[in-house]
């Protein structure tokens, strides 16, 4: 039987950073940067004002104060995007609105608060030293500095600051495509009348969910039936030009087991167990025609989820440039006791409450009540024979939590 860890290192095996692409700036929130950002121009661009008021000559205003205010003539006003070039005289006075160009001569801008706002003339009550309220050109970022570096998954943030550096494009790894694929005779679309022995197919809709979540696209949705024939054709050439294909269903040791029987007749995928509850069968390797990664999930809904973020969220997190291991685990503190499985890492789906975590309800491969609740998987290792009160558990946040790495 294999460790969650070694299935976890072979499915990464499978991929590698998507190659990569120019995207507008505007379009590349939540890609992974595949080279650095060099502004390409200073920021800021020229020196300008830092708040609404006036631009003067801080010597002019030697000695002014609330009760001996310095009086000085007003020539005009300077807005923000003002593009024409002022020049303030010895012993005059600007209005300047915030972000507008700095007049030559001007060292230092006295805010409106601070004067009583005059027009043709202004009573000034402050003596404001040089380089008050004044931000100079550069002061930020220099033209040729790098701003942004490479691996910097981009968050709006980001963006804004290539934007400013007047950076149009940048190199990013797009975004992973995914072909979802659930097989089984017994599935039946959600909102159809069900028969005796039919089941909605829930995975098909939480797969294509989990994907999105996890900032790749669903390139293709399909479900096939337990025919080997439709389950070659298909996967012989899956819809969608995916970097990755995922199936659910069809992997266990049953007669019916049809991914399992289609792609281990076709060589390149290995089936394996492995020591984790739920979610014992797995499947990994390559599509014998396309050399497509694939990742083969059982079919039990629970199963399927948590084999998800177990195995496949790597896999994405890798094709999309990241980390795969910064995935935003943390320590919580057992609230309760639980039972284990022994020999067999257990993935409990728990709860947090503060830097507490209990388990969400049934733990079953088949319970979904308990699901939506969830906000984690403690990974309980293998070799712990009971979860005990007071325990600390490494815990992997669940996609679509706050805590979640997506």
């Amino acid at each position: 039987m294999r460790s969650v860890a070694q299935h976890r290192a072979a499915v990464l095996a499978l991929v590698a950073p998507l190659a990569p692409v120019r995207v507008g700036v505007g379009a590349a929130r939540g890609l992974v940067l595949a080279e650095d950002v060099v502004a390409a121009v200073d920021l800021p661009g020229f020196d300008n004002s830092a708040m609404d008021g006036y631009a003067v000559r801080a010597a002019d205003c030697a000695g002014a104060s609330d009760e001996a205010p310095v009086r000085l003539p007003v020539d005009g006003d300077i807005p923000a995007g003002d593009t024409r070039r002022h020049v303030l005289g010895p012993g005059r006075a600007l209005r300047i609105m915030t972000g507008a160009p700095l007049p030559e001569g001007c060292d230092a801008v006295v805010p409106v608060e601070l004067t009583d706002g005059g027009q043709a003339r202004v009573a000034l009550r402050l003596c404001p030293e040089v380089g008050r309220h004044v931000r100079r050109r550069g002061e930020d970022v220099q033209r040729g500095r790098t701003v942004l570096r490479e691996g910097v998954a981009l968050g709006p943030g980001h963006v804004a600051l290539a934007a400013a550096a007047n950076v149009a494009q940048v190199s990013v790894r797009r975004r992973p495509r995914v072909t979802v694929v659930s097989t089984g005779d017994e599935l039946v679309p959600v909102g159809h009348a069900l028969e005796h022995g039919q089941i909605v197919d829930s995975n098909h809709l939480m797969l294509c969910a989990l994907v999105e979540a996890a900032g790749a696209e669903v390139a293709a949705g399909v479900h096939l039936p337990d025919d080997a024939d439709a389950v070659r054709a298909f996967l012989a050439a899956p819809d969608g030009d995916p970097d990755l294909v995922i199936t659910s269903g069809g992997v266990s040791m049953g007669v019916y087991d049809t991914v399992k029987e289609v792609l281990a007749a076709d060589g390149g995928v290995e089936f394996v167990k492995v020591a984790m509850r739920p979610g014992m069968p797995q499947g990994c390797g390559t599509l014998a025609a396309s050399g497509v990664p694939v990742l083969t999930l059982p079919g039990n809904p629970v199963s399927s989820y948590v084999s998800f973020h177990v195995f496949v969220l790597p896999a994405l997190r890798r094709l999309a440039g990241r980390d795969p291991e910064a995935d935003g685990s943390f320590t919580a503190v057992a609230g309760a006791a639980w039972p284990t499985a022994p020999g067999r890492a257990e993935m409990t789906r728990v709860v947090e409450d503060g830097d507490r975590v209990r388990p969400s309800g049934g733990q079953g491969s088949h319970v979904l009540g308990a699901l939506a609740e969830a906000t984690a998987l403690a990974m309980v290792p293998a070799d712990v024979e009971s979860v005990e009160a007071g325990m600390s558990l490494r815990c992997l946040p669940l996609l679509g939590h706050h805590r979640g790495c997506g």
